[in-house]
């Protein structure tokens, strides 16, 4: 399987008004906490999606459980856009995406998807690795607890994900190399138990 490389460039839209009030600046976040928002939130449909066309292929209801994962995770991040008065930048359909780099990383899992179960795990794993390693670095980029808080909680649900393809691959004989996460990190995911992450 080929290394799937993806560049964080996301375009975002911010309204600014010069006339806010003071308390109002305190709450203001920075350009990177609105582009990393904006970029989890159609991170997270790819994964849901990835997953829905991995379920209509092969009926697995692992890919089912998780997709349902996926779309309160998408919900999560919904609440703290809404909360932040943040663009959405997401769309509706399945597997369309406003960010070119996130729509090509869909057709390229799906393309991935659909040539065996065992590939269509993996596609699982390698977004569930790419999500744990891209959240690791929004929370570093953020001062805001709820934004944190929720980063965490999505963190938690994705090392749940990643140790359930895993252990679908190891089932079926297959494993997978993680791409972007550490051998160490993914090591130690891999060795604890299932967690309540609460969504």
């Amino acid at each position: 399987m080929k290394k799937l490389i993806l560049i964080f460039i996301v375009t975002a839209f911010v309204g600014c008004d010069s006339s806010d009030e003071v308390e109002d600046v305190l709450d203001e976040l920075s350009l990177q906490e609105i582009e990393d928002l904006q970029f989890l939130k159609e991170e997270e449909k790819l994964a849901r999606d990835v997953y829905l066309f991995s379920y209509d292929l092969y009926g697995q209801q692992i890919f089912k459980n998780i997709s349902n994962s996926e779309q309160s995770h998408m919900n999560s991040v919904s609440v703290i856009l809404e909360k932040y008065n943040i663009q959405d930048l997401s769309f509706e359909e399945r597997g369309k995406f406003s960010n070119d780099l996130l729509q090509e990383l869909y057709n390229d899992l799906t393309d991935l998807a659909s040539k065996s179960l065992e590939d269509a795990l993996i596609a699982g794993a390698t977004i569930e690795d790419l999500d744990i390693n891209d959240l690791n670095s929004f929370i570093i980029n953020t001062s805001h607890e709820d934004i944190k808080e929720m980063y965490e909680l999505l963190t938690c649900g994705s090392r749940n994900h990643l140790r359930g393809f895993t252990n679908n691959l190891d089932n079926l004989g297959e494993s997978y190399d993680p791409q972007f996460l550490s051998i160490e990190e993914y090591n130690e995911i891999l060795s604890g138990s299932h967690e309540q992450c609460n969504n």
